[in-house]
């Protein structure tokens, strides 16, 4: 076998510029909609103020020195990780009914990668213009022009990219303080860092590889098809109407009209191209279903148009379903969601998100755990008394200091020896840890079989807690 053969394929495609053309539409509107409310909560939401007593008044702060995460009025720490589990359940069940519906929606509107690649598309079109100087200026030689142009751009690109670090780390700590801190050089090294690396991998992932993260980096383009069905909806070309009997054809002399086209054979595309100009990954959507499609529906949007300007149907180009477009009269295109699967995955997301709405609704200011010392299970003391040991942990899950009194009910009130604890004081996401004793002479210890351990945070009698607890005694069964 001979080696170094000019004609082998490479291992990666080279990259090929990828000059996207403005449209108007409904498509366009939602996508800009999506992408101003995303950047809006992203951007404003480290500068909201919320006033706290033991935390600077910012709405969410990722507090990890306090092992807290403060959104709103709600705390949640480390021993909240079932909500962090939970969500992550949710998000990919949602993204897996979202996809069994209308195909790669989420790719299209709501994806980082999207969003972000979305705003440096429009940053390049304010700085080059529109497609055609933009590929005339990515084909002319470098003069004092395209280095203007093109260093703007990429200039424009690099403060993006940096405020959308910055931002980043601003969710860890004080906004406003951090802002001072780190353009006078006072910022502790992470938030130097941490804003460096994401400035940069956000200038390489929205400014240079673009469409090659959806492509290469991104596994869901791949493992996509696994979860349609006939009935998805996607962005499908309507090849039957589209090419008729003898394909696509431009809107020359005496084609101009349905009439003439469908006398003469040939289908209601003209063959205008804007499909492609406007998609960001640059496919050809007539060439059928691709991996590489996001679904953001901006070839519906200038075949529509195109389609307007002749006095052509809309829907050239259109969300529809495989199984719709086969059919030999295809009806208006419907969201089908009436399978096993598709309930099963709304069912799964309707549940968790009440279980997750109730865990968080219902959370009390504190959590507690009683464990019996069963290295003995008792100790029969010098004067015939049984003694049980037993292990309460109390976390803090209050926003301050928290005083907790510990009580006993159902056994006599000097039975039970906390030590030298009356009370303890516990700080905000804290746990601390009781050791508890209960003594019972030998007749009384013979008939309690439970008794109850009374946790009472103080100033709250109406959030205490009961632990039911077992007392263990010669003669009764483990």
């Amino acid at each position: 076998m001979q080696t170094g053969q000019k004609d082998q394929s490479e291992l990666y495609q080279k990259r090929i510029p990828i000059f996207t053309r403005s449209v108007k539409g409904r498509f366009r509107r939602f996508k800009t909609s999506v992408l101003a409310l995303a950047y809006a909560i992203y951007f404003l939401l480290p500068w909201l103020p919320w006033q706290r007593l033991d935390a600077p008044a910012q709405a969410v702060l990722f507090d990890l020195p306090g092992r807290r995460f403060l959104i709103f009025g709600l705390t949640v720490y480390p021993q909240d990780v079932i909500w962090l589990a939970l969500l992550l359940f949710i998000a990919a069940i949602l993204l897996f009914f979202v996809t069994g519906l209308v195909g790669r929606a989420f790719c299209g509107y709501f994806c980082f990668q999207t969003l972000w690649t979305d705003f440096f598309i429009w940053i390049e079109h304010l700085a080059q213009g529109e497609r055609p100087a933009r590929m005339r200026l990515h084909r002319q030689p470098w003069n004092s022009e395209k280095l203007a142009k093109v260093g703007g751009t990429h200039a424009l690109w690099m403060l993006a990219s940096f405020w959308t670090g910055l931002t980043f780390v601003a969710y860890f700590t004080y906004a406003p303080q951090l802002l001072v801190d780190f353009f006078t050089g006072q910022a502790a090294p992470a938030a130097y860092i941490t804003a460096g690396i994401l400035t940069l991998s956000t200038y390489v992932a929205a400014g240079l590889m673009r469409e090659q993260i959806c492509t290469y980096v991104c596994p869901y383009g791949r493992f996509q098809s696994v979860m349609y069905e006939p009935e998805t909806l996607a962005v499908h070309y309507d090849a039957r109407r589209g090419e008729a009997a003898h394909g696509r054809a431009p809107a020359r002399a005496g084609q101009r009209t349905l009439a003439e086209r469908h006398e003469k054979g040939v289908g209601d595309c003209v063959d205008c191209g804007l499909c492609v100009q406007v998609c960001p990954v640059g496919i050809d959507i007539r060439e059928g279903l691709q991996y590489k499609c996001i679904s953001c529906g901006l070839c519906i949007d200038a075949c529509n148009n195109v389609m307007d300007s002749f006095g052509f149907p809309r829907g050239l180009i259109r969300y529809d379903s495989e199984m719709n477009l086969a059919s030999p009269v295809p009806a208006a295109p419907k969201a089908q969601w009436k399978n096993l699967k598709t309930i099963g995955y709304g069912l799964a997301l309707v549940l968790m998100t009440a279980y997750l709405a109730y865990s968080v609704a219902t959370r009390g200011s504190f959590e507690r755990a009683v464990n019996q010392i069963r290295q003995p299970l008792y100790v029969v003391l010098s004067n015939g008394d049984i003694r049980n040991r037993y292990q309460i942990r109390i976390t803090n899950k209050a926003a301050q200091d928290q005083t907790y009194a510990i009580s006993a009910r159902g056994i006599p009130a000097d039975a039970l020896d906390l030590g030298n604890f009356s009370e303890i004081i516990i700080k905000p996401g804290h746990s601390a840890l009781v050791q508890a004793s209960v003594r019972l002479p030998l007749a009384v210890a013979a008939q309690t079989q439970r008794f109850e351990l009374v946790i009472t945070p103080q100033g709250k009698p109406a959030e205490a807690k009961v632990e039911y607890v077992r007392f263990d005694a010669p003669g009764k069964r483990p």
